[in-house]
């Protein structure tokens, strides 16, 4: 039985198509890695165009990473953070918390990005009980962003199209308008926009209270939404409007830290934001092994640790928490980074990657293309009446011709519909931008022109 008829018979995959289950022909079967490339199982090169899930930030093939986990393995290959301390979670949190802003020096690891989000909104629910305020149940979020796969993290999750038939806590969860021009008036400037957004996120927490409002979490650059850039600001005014109410603000950098944006972290160095929580994974261990986590600050903790905690513990925590290999995976990436230039490097050829995939524009198809450092998003549109459903289904259409068209000239796209992500590799260079680019550019006109001969065959 051939690999993809196993998979077919025994596999469920993440954002699984129910109805497709057990049928799949076309998903890729990936068997090695190297550098910003990935081969399947006939030997085709591809270009990993989203980085893995936005966490291949040194490239594959990492003999130093291989090594440093190998190794670990054998010195201890686990402990368990409910009871004994490892030496490289130490050295891990002591670095991670030498880089983050303000006084965010206490970190908290998790398995990955869903888990530390979870952990930071318990953390909140936590300290206000403590405090004793037990009102403030309230979370505010955005429309388009997406923060995990818990119960909690999904709950505070606003893609309007991954919403199925799954429950989520829906009484106290808000979502206010995505910060994207795209989907708004295009004719306010980006000042009335901007302007236009904080007045909507004060107006929420008047009509809420601010004594009843946990908190607001936000992704500085919303990824999986389609990497929307907010107006210029946005960030800093939101952070500075719920620090005037008292609320606490979690940025979620899942896919903004460890340099995806040419910082270790984004909050402040790019938007300038000191937020009270930073939640982190993906690129922490250049995605070799599962690992994420947030740092708090020290005011934060202050104010329900001692005397203040009134007896409480914070009961949360997983089997693989500051497991020692995803430590030791960690470290090795981060050294690799340094010694590299990596964040440098990302400074130096994030503009011209923006500035090449910008030249798609002039493909009708191409509705929009938006980004900043190595992340960047091309949306992709038909000027038609369709709506909802017929919508829906159209612009999965348009995702799965281009997807196809991509792998057949060697450059894997990570298609959200009708949106392509692109977040390479830190490691890539200008050639590999250029490659990427020209072959984007074949699978749109190629998408565009089979697009067009169905509507000509439909008689539309």
């Amino acid at each position: 039985m051939s690999i993809r008829d196993q998979f077919n018979k025994h596999s469920l995959h993440p954002w699984a198509d129910l109805p497709a289950l057990g049928g799949d022909q076309s998903t890729p079967i990936i068997v090695r890695g190297e550098g910003v490339y990935i081969y399947d199982e006939s030997g085709h090169r591809m270009l990993d165009g989203p980085a893995g899930m936005w966490c291949m930030q040194t490239g594959y093939g990492r003999q130093e990473i291989a090594d440093a986990v190998s190794a670990q393995i054998m010195r201890l290959g686990y402990s368990t953070a409910f009871s004994v301390i490892n030496p490289l979670e130490v050295e891990l949190a002591a670095r991670i918390a030498a880089n983050t802003p303000g006084d965010l020096n206490r970190v908290y690891f998790t398995t990955g990005g869903s888990t530390a989000v979870d952990s930071a909104l318990r953390l909140c629910q936590l300290a206000n009980n403590i405090k004793g305020a037990r009102q403030r149940k309230h979370i505010l979020s955005r429309d388009k962003a997406y923060h995990g796969s818990t119960f909690l993290s999904a709950s505070v999750t606003g893609k309007e199209r991954d919403k199925t038939a799954m429950d989520t806590l829906q009484e106290y969860v808000h979502f206010l308008s995505a910060p994207c021009q795209y989907y708004h008036e295009r004719e306010m400037s980006e000042q009335d926009f901007c302007d236009y957004l904080i007045k909507e996120l004060e107006d929420k927490i008047l009509e809420l209270g601010a004594e009843n409002i946990m908190c607001f979490i936000a992704e500085p650059i919303l990824g999986s939404g389609g990497v929307i850039v907010p107006p210029l600001d946005y960030n800093r005014r939101c952070w500075e409007t719920v620090k005037k109410y008292g609320i606490v603000y979690i940025a979620d950098e899942v896919v903004t830290a460890f340099g995806r944006l040419g910082h270790w972290f984004a909050s402040q160095e790019v938007f300038g934001v000191i937020p009270d929580i930073i939640v982190f994974a993906k690129g922490v261990t250049s995605g070799y092994v599962p690992m994420g986590g947030f740092a708090v600050s020290e005011s934060f903790m202050h104010e329900i640790s001692g005397e203040q905690a009134h007896g409480n513990i914070f009961s949360n925590g997983y089997t693989w928490s500051a497991n020692p290999v995803s430590c030791a995976a960690a470290l090795a990436s981060w050294d690799i980074i340094e010694r590299e230039g990596l964040l440098q490097h990302v400074l130096e050829v994030g503009p011209y990657f923006q500035q090449q995939l910008r030249t798609l524009l002039d493909i009708p198809l191409v509705g929009d293309v938006r980004g900043t450092g190595l992340m960047a998003a091309i949306e992709m549109r038909l000027e038609n009446d369709a709506a909802g459903d017929a919508l829906l289904a159209q612009d999965y259409t348009i995702g799965e011709l281009v997807d196809n068209y991509c792998h057949q000239f060697g450059l894997l796209v990570r298609p959200l519909i009708n949106v392509c992500i692109m977040s390479p590799p830190l490691i890539i260079t200008r050639d590999q931008v250029d490659d990427m680019v020209t072959a984007l550019r074949k699978a749109l006109l190629l998408a565009q022109s089979d697009l067009e001969n169905l509507r000509t065959s439909s008689g539309k």
